[in-house]
């Protein structure tokens, strides 16, 4: 492990400060970058549509129920661009991720069949808050892996930590998700490539899921 970490390991309250500017900076990029392209599909789709239909307002196959005039010639011209597209199917998960969701799957499975395991799920899915601003920041980020319990509550998620994982702004992006995930009451769990071995897997889910 390199000098700096271990440095920070030991002086717990610096490595939480710079925990904390890595997830405000990792927030304001995100932000920024979201606004921009926000920005530019509405100008897109507005320059687009430009001219097709006049007014505020809009009526829907000639119903009393009215709404703004953008945002149907938005929808209207993101269908004509989807309809001129190409689109494949393509796998949810890579390799590594598919043999630790059967893993994962199978273990809790054995240990509770009335737990489902989820891929791939938004956040935005389970978890609710009344700040807007602070949902908009988790809405779109993803867990890998999401144990459901019988009453359809996530109540922990299983992150897969893969060779590539830390780059870039990954640990703020994470470090976003493990504060939101904390206030919510879920548990946060992280399978390392390499590192985690099928025992390991096994009494980690005996440990999160009660038997059936």
């Amino acid at each position: 492990m390199p000098v700096e970490i271990l440095a920070l390991i030991d002086k717990p309250l610096l490595l939480m400060a710079v925990l904390a500017v890595g997830a405000v900076l990792g927030i304001a990029v995100e932000r920024l970058t979201e606004g921009q392209k926000r920005a530019k599909r509405r100008a897109y789709w507005q320059g687009r549509n430009k001219g097709k239909r006049g007014g505020r307002f809009t009526v829907v196959k000639g119903d009393a129920k009215t709404g703004p005039a953008d945002a149907g010639a938005i929808a209207t011209g993101q269908l004509a661009c989807v309809m001129g597209a190409e689109f494949r199917a393509r796998p949810l998960l890579n390799r590594a991720e598919a043999k630790l969701f059967n893993a994962l799957d199978a273990a809790v499975i054995a240990r509770n069949p009335g737990w489902q395991v989820m891929a791939q799920v938004s956040l935005g899915e389970f978890l609710a808050s009344p700040d807007r601003e602070a949902y908009g920041a988790v809405n779109a980020k993803r867990v890998d892996f999401a144990l459901m319990d019988p009453d359809s509550r996530v109540t922990h998620a299983i992150e897969y930590q893969g060779s590539g994982h830390h780059q870039g702004t990954a640990a703020a992006r994470d470090a976003v998700k493990k504060e939101a995930l904390r206030k919510a009451g879920i548990g946060y769990h992280e399978v390392v490539a390499g590192h985690t071995t099928a025992g390991e897997l096994r009494r980690l889910v005996e440990r999160l899921v009660p038997g059936g």
